[in-house]
């Protein structure tokens, strides 16, 4: 966990002289970003802004065209390299889970299958009972409802017990009850358990009510970050001011 790996409140990730282009279209330039172990960081912005970009680099999905990222003191860079050790420690939740066609507990179990953890009954049913799902754990995944099928992915990310999670807008499209359960779940994770959270959201309230952190992405750059009542109560930068605000940003 987290605790273990980097001490709370001290850097986790650091992002240096970022680029990532595709077909010689720059998508993302961010000339530093720190990320703390232990926070909730969300990312905002208008779609194309860059966050899910800046998301896969963070989970070392894809290598940077330029720059480098600093994870719990190793070097991420143009080469691609990054232990396994390391990559392990850190998992996404995408906007649509992809789910096996199995049960639901066979799905949460099968990334720990992958790791040669066989001996997990007691992990992959504390994580159904934390989301709720231990009463189905039987059930097809494929039946399941768009919010249920999203618990099952956040239940198996739990259960590989990451340092970090990052969560790619993982309530887009759920209905409130969901939307309210995910939230608490995430929550739960970061202060029980110490581990830090990125958050991708288009959501601005959800932003506020989550993240100890915001930053503001446009066109691929980092426009403004900080602490969430600072960031909504006095931006600094009048394009933030009108994100924040509801007002369309180009």
């Amino acid at each position: 966990m987290t605790t273990a790996a980097t001490p709370l409140n001290q850097n986790i990730y650091q992002v240096r002289n970022l680029v990532q282009t595709y077909e010689n279209r720059r998508v993302l330039e961010i000339e530093a970003l720190d990320i703390l172990a232990g926070e909730v960081l969300a990312l905002v912005g208008p779609s194309g802004a860059g966050k899910s970009t800046l998301l896969r680099l963070l989970n070392f999905l894809e290598a940077p065209t330029q720059g480098r990222i600093i994870y719990q003191g190793s070097e991420f860079n143009t080469s691609g390299d990054m232990s396994l050790e390391k990559r392990r420690s850190v998992t996404t939740v995408f906007q649509r889970p992809m789910l096996l066609e199995r049960t639901v507990y066979e799905n949460v179990a099968f990334g720990l299958r992958l790791r040669g953890q066989r001996d997990s009954k007691d992990r992959i049913a504390a994580a159904l009972e934390e989301v709720g799902l231990a009463n189905i754990a039987r059930q097809r995944a494929r039946t399941l409802s768009g919010g249920e099928a999203q618990r099952v992915a956040l239940a198996r990310a739990m259960v590989l017990e990451p340092d970090v999670l990052l969560l790619d807008e993982p309530t887009a499209n759920l209905d409130p009850y969901n939307v309210g359960l995910i939230e608490a779940i995430a929550r739960r994770l970061n202060q029980n358990h110490g581990t830090t959270l990125v958050l991708v959201t288009h959501n601005v309230f959800q932003a506020h009510r989550l993240a100890d952190r915001v930053c503001f992405l446009l066109e691929g750059k980092l426009i403004e970050t900080g602490p969430v009542q600072e960031f909504f109560d006095q931006p600094r930068d009048p394009r933030t001011h009108a994100f924040v605000n509801g007002e369309m940003v180009y």
